[in-house]
């Protein structure tokens, strides 16, 4: 736990939760994670702007106490999520009068998710403006990032956008504020790749809302704040476009090693193509490592052995996961070795409905791959090479 004035009558109040290391029972956190808050004191009204996951509500309530705040007359909510939500319920018992700042979509999923009663609410708009004395806060919707109910709150006259998930990243550090560094970027995108990349194409225009108001500052819910916006705006819209790189990302898993014999062989054959690889072990594989690379990666093969008449658990997995995550990959491969039969190589097919790219012919083979599979492999890399070329990649 941790507080920090951000300048005269702002300040943040950083929940760190160092040993945290999975978020939603799926998404790994190697360094852990922050709940950002941020207390605005006007000369009349007081503002909390979001608050800290369930699981810290208490001592986020310390931390606000350690700040000498003895007034909350307005909660922002900017998102119903109860890693920045969960902590709400526990400052409207301690400041009675206070009254929940949000849009009609967040109220609805805080009373539900949360049960905040309907008399705690007072309802914004787009563009809505609220006065505190001296400092003004301007509401903007933001939906779908990641949420249809998220929203942005800007102070307006220190140009700080506090924008909650939107710009996060998982990362707990003490270094609140950032000019960037490889290690908050990095963050930043497995941030995005985990939790943002599905919303690609709606994330352009909730850029364009920021960006309108020039803030000087960006305050995220998760992870540092930004004292140079451009670092992570530029970042987003990098990775929201349809670019991708020369980059193959070999997903696999092994029983007996005819797949891993397989992957090995293709590996060095578009190696010797001028082709990047990146090469993923499922059984070992972080979910979050993997889901920074289909940012990237022109090329998606998935090869795997068949279990029970079909994929291999692992292979299904992330198969289903790469298609919840949309990724802009344009082009897919299927490999599959097998004992004596099954339909591996359709079940995965079906497990990919919203890529829409090129599917090449998949590859299987009886056992061990024999000279016809390799041959079927290094003609493979040969035309995922020509096809990175004939988009400009390679």
């Amino acid at each position: 736990m941790a507080t920090f004035k951000l300048k005269d009558h702002i300040y943040l109040i950083n929940t760190l939760h160092w040993e945290r290391r999975l978020f939603d029972e799926l998404i790994p956190l190697p360094e852990g994670t922050t709940y950002n808050a941020y207390v605005i004191i006007g000369k009349d009204k007081t503002a909390l702007i979001d608050s800290a996951d369930t699981l810290k509500a208490c001592e986020f309530l310390k931390d606000l106490g350690a700040l000498g705040i003895d007034k909350i007359d307005y909660v922002i909510a900017n998102h119903a999520e109860q890693d920045h939500s969960g902590a709400i319920p526990k400052v409207l018992n301690k400041f009675e009068k206070a009254k929940v700042i949000t849009n009609p979509k967040c109220a609805e999923l805080l009373k539900t998710h949360l049960r905040i009663p309907d008399n705690k609410f007072q309802i914004i708009q787009e563009n809505d403006l609220l006065d505190l004395g001296g400092k003004t806060l301007r509401f903007v919707m933001t939906p779908w990032v990641h949420w249809p109910e998220t929203q942005v709150t800007f102070l307006e006259e220190d140009h700080i956008a506090f924008t909650c998930d939107f710009f996060g990243s998982h990362l707990a550090t003490t270094e609140f504020i950032t000019d960037g560094t490889p290690d908050v970027y990095n963050s930043a995108k497995r941030y995005y790749a985990e939790i943002m990349a599905p919303f690609r194409n709606m994330i352009s225009k909730n850029i364009e809302k920021v960006e309108n108001f020039e803030p000087l500052m960006i305050c995220p819910s998760h992870g540092p704040i930004y004292r140079k916006p451009e670092f992570i705006i530029n970042a987003y819209k990098d990775w929201i476009s349809d670019k991708v790189d020369n980059l193959v990302l070999l997903l696999y898993v092994s029983m007996h090693h005819s797949i891993e014999h397989a992957i090995r062989f293709l590996e060095q054959k578009l190696i010797d193509n001028g082709v990047m690889v990146k090469t993923v072990s499922l059984s070992t594989a972080d979910t979050g490592e993997v889901a920074m690379a289909l940012i990237d990666a022109a090329t998606i093969i998935v090869a795997t052995p068949t279990v029970h008449a079909s994929a291999h658990p692992l292979a299904i997995y992330y198969t289903f996961l790469a298609n919840l995550l949309r990724p802009k990959t344009k082009f897919l491969g299927i490999i599959n070795s097998y004992g004596w039969g099954g339909k591996a190589i359709e079940d995965l097919k079906n497990l990919f409905p919203n890529f829409k790219g090129e599917l090449f012919e998949p590859i299987s083979f009886k056992g061990m791959p024999d000279e016809e599979a390799m041959g079927k492999l290094e003609r493979l890399a040969s035309t995922i090479a020509q096809k990175h070329k004939e988009v400009g990649l390679l």
